[in-house]
């Protein structure tokens, strides 16, 4: 035991990765060599590599049942998930707030409705909104500004 568990415990270690199932299985390794020692033949090799074979079996076998467990546990919770009411009052408010949103942009001046979505939805600086309309930047802004004006008097935010 002294001679090999320090290699068979950095062998599991190294395939289970969990220091507290690494100790576990390394405990079951030892049973198992205890119980198949019979079994050990040494014209076939040495011990050590006997042993390091029933370790790296074992190890693996840990990290496919664990791995087996985790995808069986989330089938089973994709399975029995459901949209919570609170999931659908929120869908439900997102969408009315969007319309909100959609109506109030509709209610903008034809230039100012190229300029925002350009500068907000799109992520662009004013220069290159300015570029893609093919107008001054100071023109761009303006319309920017005084299109949010527009909608924040439509939407009611102060």
């Amino acid at each position: 035991y002294d001679a090999v568990s320090p290699t068979i415990f950095g062998l599991v270690r190294r395939v289970v990765r969990d220091p507290a199932q690494s100790e576990e299985v390394t405990q079951e390794i030892f049973v198992e060599i205890w119980q198949q020692a019979a079994r050990f033949d040494a014209d076939r090799g040495k011990a050590l590599s006997w042993i390091l074979v029933i370790a790296h079996r074992r190890a693996v076998d840990r990290v496919r049942a664990s791995q087996a467990s985790t995808d069986r546990d989330l089938r089973q919770g994709i399975k029995e998930y459901q949209d919570s009411y609170d999931d659908v009052a929120d869908t439900v408010e997102l969408r009315l707030e969007t319309e909100r949103v959609a109506k109030a942009l509709d209610s903008l001046t034809d230039s100012q409705r190229e300029a925002i979505p350009l500068a907000y939805y799109g992520g662009h600086t004013h220069r290159v909104v300015a570029a893609l309309l093919n107008v001054p930047v100071g023109t761009v802004k303006t319309r920017i500004r005084d299109g949010m004006i527009r909608l924040r008097d439509k939407l009611g935010v102060a």
